[in-house]
């Protein structure tokens, strides 16, 4: 907008100047010669400019034998565009605009009104008529009548870039004017300062508009100006208020002061043969070196003004910064650099010193310095007294291998010391290492015994109180043992009825204290009964989790695990206790509410016991009385839950399969619950030829009989399992083996003890890889503690670390645990191809359900 309204005033001018170089008219000449103006389009400066030139007829007539006519026209011209001048000053940098249509027409009926009064032979009166009312009509009309073109060529060296013009359309002009009087001096001119300078192309009349310092000379206009046309420095020259400039003058010495504006005019010396050619810009746009900006007043225009601003070149190149790269499109983008300088930081006020360092440097060099002795002895005259003379008596002479034995001996000495030194300091070594051995295994004993009572007491804890079926295995073991050392106790000590009697007391004993561990059994499984419930439903409500390729973490609720959440809120909502009437019935309401959305006989049996509870608690009925009440919702809505139709996350986690197709496969029989049940429910040791008994009847059988206690052995396979998951080869043999086949392997192969040591507690046991480099196997391990277990990792050559006794040893265990375990790498070959089988044939899964691929024809 400040664009626009800027070049009102120059638009004005721009019109006036081409409606007189239109009426301007030749005195003499009988021959016209018409020429199409050159169509002229410039880079718009805002977007509201026009391009699309105007086509003008003009007339240019040759000069005639009337010299003296002719300059006395010249002569008015000049007069009248130097009043113009004074009067206004023209925008800078804006192209000079053409007439409209009217005026256009108007000017070429005056133009042919002339022709025809010279064609006639008008009298020199009649021409001179036309001429003043030509000149009283535009005062501002050029000496030649061809259309003036404004174009920007570049400036001379050491000077600024010419002004960018344009064409501005529907400009209004400005009422302020802004005089600049080129003529006008001052004391201190700023040399420095840049002026406006307009070259006028002689006779083709064209315009060319430059910004130059005060201090530049006409010289340096006309080397530019010779460089750019093509044409010697001494066949051009500079034409300045109708008189040739001298070269020499600069711009400051034409009276221009700064910011203001000078028209010169650049003719040929011999305008027949070397006229001056039109210049013909490039038609790229350059930033101008001057450009005019208005500035805005109030909102009415009211104090406005323009500034002239000069643009300041860069004269470096920007610097590479730096920038980034978009990953998905690859687009980069760099990092801008300022063009303003840097600010300087303001100057201190703490004065400062500057002293330079008067070190020298020393050098020592030995000299022999002559020195001047006297001795005074006793004479006629004078007495020295003798007393403080001492006798000295020459020792014995040392000559060059006495002196050589003695730096020898002095070496040997110095050399038993460092010796003994490096002795002692060794020695020093030797016992800080034997005292941190020291210290380190009794830290060890430490810990090792510290361990072994938290187990002791861990152990005490689970007999005391048991949890879970490991805990009444290790009652019943215990049991088992207590009741074998008092049998022997009573076979060594008594005899018929006695032994009798004992063995009925110890009956009754045994009888008590298996109805003591059934009492726990049943505590126990009241609240197991809690926990696997709160499991169930926190596994039903749990989000999906899967872990990307950063190695995060992601969550996902499902629609189906949100509801999954709200039955489980309300179903911990109805089992609270210690609620308040309100409080319990909104709970009941809530209930209601949730069941209501599908019509069933549980629903309706669940609102029924709801409306009941309700209408009892309106009534003041204790809540001791509501126990069994509040019991049979809680049963019901659990199975509520439970149901896939209502919680469709449950079906996940039934045991019970919704689709019946799926029980008649991988279902046997056990002969001693008579029941047929999934595979699941049956434990295979490696060597068993059938499938035998069910987990639940073989715990069963060993509860009432052998009660054997596999806890220990449990946890010795969980260490090897993750010891092989740590190796990452695909080892599959430590995964099949069972905790009897361990104990098989335990007690029988290696009898219970490890190998080096000889050591039997079984929980400081462990088995490793004999030869790590091969996947751990019944006849590829060892068993040892956990210290020398992870000695024996760091072995490299187990023959030069065992020898050969030791190793022939170990062989021969091996050999026993692969005739026992003869079918377990057949088994492990079996999983292997059914694990290749099961990836080859199961395609895309949608919602954790393997989808099958369909087989080509």
């Amino acid at each position: 907008m400040a664009d626009q309204e800027g070049s009102a005033p120059t638009d004005q001018v721009q019109e006036e100047k081409t409606e007189e170089t239109v009426q301007q008219e030749v005195p003499t000449g009988d021959a016209v010669k018409t020429e199409e103006p050159v169509a002229e389009q410039t880079e718009p400066v805002t977007q509201t400019t026009t391009e699309g030139p105007q086509k003008e007829e003009e007339k240019k007539e040759e000069p005639t034998e009337q010299k003296q006519e002719e300059q006395t026209q010249e002569e008015i011209v000049k007069q009248e565009e130097q009043t113009e001048e004074k009067k206004e000053e023209p925008a800078v940098g804006q192209t000079e605009e053409k007439a409209e249509d009217g005026g256009q027409k108007q000017d070429d009926e005056k133009v042919e009104e002339q022709t025809e009064a010279k064609t006639e032979g008008q009298t020199e009166e009649k021409v001179e008529e036309k001429t003043e009312e030509q000149t009283e009509a535009k005062p501002d009309a050029p000496e030649k009548d061809k259309t003036k073109e404004s174009t920007d060529i570049p400036a001379p060296p050491g000077t600024p870039q010419p002004t960018q013009q344009s064409m501005g359309t529907e400009t209004e002009p400005t009422k302020d004017d802004h005089e600049v009087d080129p003529h006008a001096t001052s004391p201190r001119t700023n040399l420095e300062a840049t002026a406006t300078v307009k070259i006028v192309l002689m006779p083709s009349g064209q315009v060319v508009t430059l910004a130059c310092t005060l201090g530049q000379s006409l010289r340096e206009l006309k080397d530019h100006f010779a460089s750019e046309l093509k044409m010697q420095f001494n066949m051009i020259y500079l034409m300045f208020d109708g008189k040739q400039a001298n070269d020499s003058l600069t711009l400051a010495d034409l009276g221009v002061g700064p910011n203001g504006t000078i028209q010169l005019e650049l003719q040929s010396t011999d305008p027949v043969n070397t006229p001056i050619k039109t210049y013909r810009p490039k038609q790229e746009y350059h930033m101008p070196d001057v450009i005019t900006v208005r500035i805005q007043g109030s909102e009415d225009g009211e104090g406005a003004r323009d500034v002239v601003v000069e643009i300041e070149r860069a004269t470096r190149k920007k610097p590479f910064i730096g920038g980034y790269r978009h990953k998905t499109s690859g687009i980069e983008f760099h990092h801008a650099s300022a063009q303003t300088m840097k600010k300087q930081p303001p100057p201190s006020t703490v004065p400062k010193y500057c002293r330079d360092t008067q070190t020298v440097e020393q050098k020592h060099i030995v000299q022999q310095t002559t020195n001047d002795m006297s001795t005074q002895m006793s004479k006629i005259g004078v007495f020295v007294s003798n007393v403080p003379d001492k006798l000295l008596t020459p020792g014995s002479y040392t000559t060059a291998d006495d002196h050589h034995n003695m730096i020898l001996q002095k070496i040997i000495l110095i050399q038993k010391y460092y010796r003994r030194w490096l002795a002692k300091r060794y020695v020093t070594k030797l016992k800080d290492d034997k005292k941190d051995r020291e210290e380190f295994e009794k830290q060890e004993e430490i810990r090792k015994k510290k361990e072994k009572e938290d187990r002791i007491r861990k152990e005490f804890e689970r007999r005391m109180n048991p949890k879970s079926k490991e805990d009444f295995d290790l009652l019943y073991h215990a049991l088992e043992k207590w009741r074998v050392e008092e049998m022997e106790r009573i076979n060594q000590t008594a005899d018929g009825a006695e032994r009798k009697a004992a063995l009925c007391m110890l009956l009754d004993q045994e009888t008590q204290l298996i109805s003591a561990i059934g009492r726990h059994k049943i505590e126990a499984d009241t609240e197991n009964k809690d926990k696997r419930i709160q499991q169930f439903l926190s596994k039903a409500a749990a989000p999906k989790k899967w872990k990307g390729f950063d190695g995060k973490s992601t969550e996902m609720d499902t629609p189906y695990t949100i509801r999954a959440k709200e039955l489980q809120d309300i179903y911990n909502s109805i089992n609270m206790k210690y609620l308040t009437q309100d409080e319990r019935l909104d709970v009941l309401l809530t209930l209601k509410h949730t069941v209501k959305e599908h019509d069933c006989k549980l629903t309706q049996e669940i609102i029924e016991l709801i409306d009941r509870e309700a209408d009892l608690l309106m009534r003041g009925v204790r809540e001791n009385n509501l126990d069994g009440l509040r019991k049979r919702i809680s049963t019901l809505f659990l199975q509520y839950i439970k149901t896939p139709t209502f919680n469709p996350e449950a079906a996940k986690l039934l045991k019970v399969p919704q689709d019946p197709s799926v029980l008649r496969k991988n279902i046997y029989f056990c002969p001693s619950c008579n029941q047929y049940l999934p595979s699941t429910d049956f434990a295979l040791s490696s060597n068993s030829r059938t499938v035998g008994k069910c987990r639940r009847c073989t715990k069963i059988d060993n509860d009432a009989r052998t009660r054997q206690d596999f806890s220990t052995f449990q946890h010795m396979l969980k260490s090897l399992r993750k010891s092989e998951e740590g190796f990452k080869d695909g080892s599959k043999i430590a995964f099949l083996l069972q905790e009897q086949d361990l104990r098989y392997l335990v007690e029988k192969i290696w009898s219970g003890q490890s190998i080096l040591s000889a050591w039997e507690d079984l929980y400081d046991l462990t088995f490793v890889r004999w030869d790590k480099h091969q996947e751990w196997s019944p006849w590829n391990c060892i068993l040892l503690t956990k210290d020398e277990a992870a000695s024996h990792v760091k072995l490299v050559d187990l023959e030069e670390g065992y020898g050969q006794v030791f190793m022939q040893k170990v062989k021969q265990k091996h050999t026993l645990a692969r005739n026992y375990f003869s079918r377990l790498p057949g088994m492990a070959e079996h999983v292997r191809e059914k694990a290749n089988e099961k990836s080859m044939i199961s395609g895309p899964s949608v919602a954790g359900q393997p989808v099958p691929v369909q087989s080509r024809a």
